[in-house]
């Protein structure tokens, strides 16, 4: 079959060296039992490309099943993939086929290939490497004749240095790369799939189809196209419906494209991929406890002040808080003390030395920051000696504590207080079994 067949029967529009590059290569790989991956943008037509390759192979009479990696949770992609055992999980009454075991002598189109999470990318490796896979649950390998076709819209590369993807899968996968190009860079194809597009839905819908003039073919091919193929084909079903006229004039065009005259602006807006969405690490979780302490010591030292500006309280001026002088400086300004020691007393936090000084005008507590201790002022020049207690300022602690307020704010709901901590559902469950943590 030769490329122009393979065009017409999958409806592919268009002549562009990128296009036939990418064409030419699945047709010369679909024989084989090679795996492959396809990468493009989003709405390049990348599951058309997996199609084309199943057909054209030995196993066209065999299933092809397409899995959007990035569409399954993470707490269940291993059982849709490889099955499970009956009881093996919460909710697992029966037993389950997975696809690769329905699929086998066939093919397994992995979409969003990048989604997967790294238990699953090895379970994959190993497939690829082997043949074998073991069900959720089951101790028994099993054997599946299967072809794997990737894709995905991402920079392999870049998520292999950034952890996210497993260097030794990439390279596996990697044995047929297929380029599928953007949009933009098929410019000579852009007029030919409006044209199809316009045309294809005006005789579905029975109305008369539409067509542009010369000016609005310009700014139709200038347009950087940022959802490709697919947004293509909204923009000329949206034109063929709700256009005034049946010749679509520039002005009119540029009406229905989002991104121009200032409609909506390119601004760049965070990814699901830089995301994950999909979880934070135990340090960026770490960073945030040592955050909100640093709040809590800056709200303490506010507290402080206070008292020193209502005259309850003086601070010494050459007092040093872990060798920072703002603590004097900021709020002593004008103020000369002589300290002698004193009984201690309850601080919010680290207790304070306090010191007394007597001077014409009565009392008052100066307060030296070593040792960590604290005194209680009284107005009568006595002082009302308490128990000292320190509050523990352990991580694991205020992680635990942390984790404690937000199951609670939630009434259990592990899925509402990971959001809310800004971590993953995973990372909540291994550390409420970490602190044996009770619901």
């Amino acid at each position: 079959m030769d490329i122009q067949s393979v065009k017409l029967r999958y409806g592919i529009v268009g002549n562009s060296h990128g296009l036939n590059h990418a064409l030419t290569t699945a047709m010369r790989i679909a024989p084989t039992d090679l795996s492959a991956i396809i990468l493009g943008e989003s709405g390049v037509g990348k599951e058309v490309f997996s199609k084309i390759i199943h057909n054209l192979s030995p196993r066209k009479h065999n299933t092809l099943i397409a899995v959007n990696c990035g569409a399954i949770p993470e707490g269940t992609i291993n059982s849709e993939l490889f099955g499970h055992e009956k009881g093996s999980f919460t909710g697992a009454s029966d037993k389950r086929k997975g696809y690769f075991e329905v699929a086998d002598g066939g093919t397994i189109f992995l979409d969003e290939i990048a989604e997967a999470p790294l238990e699953t990318q090895a379970r994959l490796l190993r497939v690829l490497e082997t043949g074998g896979f073991f069900k959720v649950g089951s101790s028994k390998e099993q054997k599946s004749n299967v072809r794997i076709i990737a894709a995905t819209n991402v920079d392999l590369l870049d998520a292999v240095k950034m952890g996210k993807f497993r260097a030794d899968l990439y390279y596996r996968l990697n044995t047929v790369p297929i380029k599928i190009p953007p949009l933009r860079e098929r410019q000579e194809d852009i007029y030919l799939l409006f044209r199809k597009f316009t045309l294809d839905f005006a005789e579905r819908q029975h109305i008369t189809p539409v067509s542009l003039d010369e000016q609005a073919k310009k700014v139709l091919t200038s347009y950087h196209w940022p959802g490709n193929v697919r947004e293509l084909k909204n923009i000329a079903e949206q034109i063929t419906v709700l256009a005034t006229s049946r010749l679509v004039q520039a002005e009119e065009l540029m009406t229905f494209l989002p991104n121009v005259n200032g409609r909506i602006s390119n601004l760049p807006v965070l990814s699901s991929n830089n995301t994950n969405n999909n979880a934070f690490s135990d340090r960026e979780l770490m960073y945030k406890l040592l955050f909100d302490m640093r709040q809590d010591i800056k709200d303490l030292k506010q507290a402080i002040f206070q008292l020193a500006r209502t005259g309850q309280i003086s601070m010494d001026r050459n007092m040093d808080m872990g060798r920072n002088n703002e603590w004097s400086e900021d709020y002593n300004s004008g103020h000369s003390h002589t300290s002698v020691p004193t009984s201690t007393a309850v601080s919010p936090y680290k207790s304070i030395e306090a010191t007394r000084e007597h001077t014409n005008n009565g009392g008052a507590i100066v307060i030296n920051p070593s040792p960590m201790k604290a005194a209680v002022y009284n107005p009568d020049d006595s002082f009302n000696s308490v128990e000292v207690v320190d509050e523990s300022l352990s991580i694991a602690d205020k992680e635990k504590e942390l984790i404690q307020k937000a199951l609670k704010k939630h009434k259990g709901k592990r899925k509402d207080a990971a959001l809310d901590l800004g971590i993953s559902e995973r990372t909540l469950y291994r550390k409420i079994k970490e602190y044996k943590i009770v619901l």
